[in-house]
């Protein structure tokens, strides 16, 4: 075959494909074509298979209608306090016009951060730190209210913003976290402090309840023990009355004379000699003027008669035969009793010569009518 012929062949199936090429346009989902005929707009492509005229029609500007991100870097924006603080921001928005979007503007996203850095320098301009830190909402609103009227026209829409972060300068911030830590430690100091209060407010009450309860239950206590001294103190009123009663009345009934007060006086010496002092205890020998002198100062006594008649009532206090001792202890003991009752009957005829017992000789006498001589008078309760 002629070469020529075959250049001729591979040259029209070269143009056949170039013009396929540039009739057939395939757009994809969430795009549209801008078609420009001699560099004037025609129209706009769908997605899917588009037929134009070659090398006539134009596909210019393929137009990305899904929602965008854009993140803009940190501005720095100076507050109403004179301050500088460094905001960086994010974009989302839409095209919605793509043809408003290809010929209104001529880069709608530059036009977009733009637009976005004096809007926020307007609004941050109005406000303190405190406030640019605490209204991010507030800003938010400002900034997509502003953006969204202004990028209406060039068929965006701005569906929000936000602002990624707010850095004000290194001396301030070391200003704000002293103020932070000053501020948790005053809020700590006062919790602390309406803790140890009531806690000082609740110990007061528990120990005046407990204060108040021990004080009740003193008083209870004294009550009962000024009752129980009182009732001890009646007890013993009562007994000791009643004891005085029975000694006088066995003093009255008994009847005593002066021989009886004689013999108490030889029982009280033995109680003269005790204690640890007395180690040397001389009984006189002259015992019978003692006796003689003891006899007379009694009978001086008024309302003591020198000889009773005896006993009124005679109490029984058991068996009165006396103890049989052996050897020389008996008979020292029997002399000693007829020695008293020698003294005694000499006291007696001293102090009332008249009485017919004037010698000691008479002391058996009476005492042959009724107990035997060497048998003890009963004993006497003491007297008060």
């Amino acid at each position: 075959m002629n070469p020529y012929a075959l250049g001729i062949i591979a040259l029209f199936v070269l143009f056949v494909v170039v013009l396929l090429a540039r009739t057939v346009r395939i757009v994809p989902q969430a795009r549209a074509g801008i078609v420009e005929r001699f560099g004037k707009y025609k129209e706009t492509l769908p997605a899917g298979l588009n037929v134009v005229v070659p090398f006539v029609d134009k596909v210019r500007y393929l137009i990305d209608l899904r929602e965008q991100v854009v993140s803009f870097p940190p501005q720095p924006v100076i507050t109403e306090d004179n301050l500088v603080v460094s905001i960086d921001t994010v974009i989302y928005f839409q095209v919605t016009d793509p043809i408003a979007a290809t010929y209104e503007i001529a880069n709608y996203i530059q036009a977009i951060e733009q637009l976005t850095m004096t809007t926020l320098r307007n609004i941050v301009g109005g406000m303190d730190l405190e406030e640019t830190l605490t209204s991010r909402d507030q800003i938010n609103s400002g900034l997509r209210g502003v953006l969204d009227e202004a990028t209406g026209k060039w068929g965006i829409r701005v569906n929000r913003v936000e602002l990624k972060g707010i850095d004000p300068p290194p001396s301030i911030k070391d200003s704000m976290e002293k103020q932070m830590r000053a501020d948790r430690e005053k809020r700590a100091v006062i919790l602390t402090a309406e803790g140890q209060r009531q806690a000082a407010i609740l110990t007061a009450e528990g120990n005046k309840q407990s204060m108040i309860l021990n004080a009740e239950g003193d008083r209870e206590s004294l009550i009962l023990r000024a009752q129980a001294n009182r009732e001890s103190a009646i007890l013993r009123a009562q007994g000791e009355a009643q004891a005085i009663t029975n000694v006088f009345q066995a003093i009255h009934d008994g009847q005593p004379d002066q021989s009886l007060l004689a013999y108490q006086y030889l029982q009280m010496l033995p109680k003269i000699a005790e204690g640890d002092a007395n180690k040397v205890w001389v009984i006189p020998s002259e015992i019978t003027k003692a006796l003689e002198g003891l006899g007379s100062s009694i009978g001086e006594v008024a309302g003591i008669p020198q000889k009773s008649g005896g006993v009124r009532h005679r109490v029984d206090y058991g068996s009165t035969e006396p103890a049989v001792l052996s050897g020389g202890l008996d008979n020292e003991l029997s002399s000693t009793t007829k020695a008293v009752e020698d003294a005694i009957a000499e006291a007696e005829h001293a102090a009332n010569p008249g009485s017919g017992r004037g010698t000691p000789d008479a002391a058996p006498a009476d005492d042959a009518a009724g107990d035997a001589p060497a048998e003890e008078p009963p004993a006497t309760p003491p007297t008060t």
